[in-house]
């Protein structure tokens, strides 16, 4: 089953993408700030998570979705994992010009469906 991240500091905003989700048959993994994910993907052996593709906020508390996608980049293993980066400015898209690792951006609020097509088509990139 493929696992999604999707990390994001307003709980509403998680639960409709967990629901959007788990419809297409997803792993959902919930996170409420960059931290947390990050610490989720670098935890030890058995309590590890590694998604098919992360669904990412900007602006959270503990750490920014700005620091959290730049750590993974410098990470063996995490920095194949494609990021959908979700925002509600648009003219963030300027911080990750060079990230090799960002799949696409979607601006809140955001059409389901097509978020749920961007998911599929980040996880289907990295096979």
């Amino acid at each position: 089953m493929s696992k999604v991240m999707v990390v994001d500091d307003e709980k509403d905003v998680v639960y409709l993408i967990k629901v959007l989700m788990e419809r297409e048959k997803f792993e959902v993994i919930e996170a409420f700030n960059g931290l947390e994910a990050f610490n989720m993907l670098t935890a030890k052996d058995d309590k590890k998570v590694f998604p098919d593709a992360i669904v990412l906020d900007i602006m959270m508390p503990e750490m920014d979705g700005y620091t959290f996608q730049s750590k993974l980049q410098e990470m063996e293993g995490l920095q194949d994992i494609p990021i959908v980066i979700l925002t509600a400015k648009g003219q963030m898209k300027d911080l990750f010009e060079l990230s090799s690792n960002i799949f696409a951006f979607v601006e809140k609020p955001f059409e389901p469906k097509n978020l749920v097509k961007i998911v599929k088509e980040a996880m289907a990139s990295k096979k």
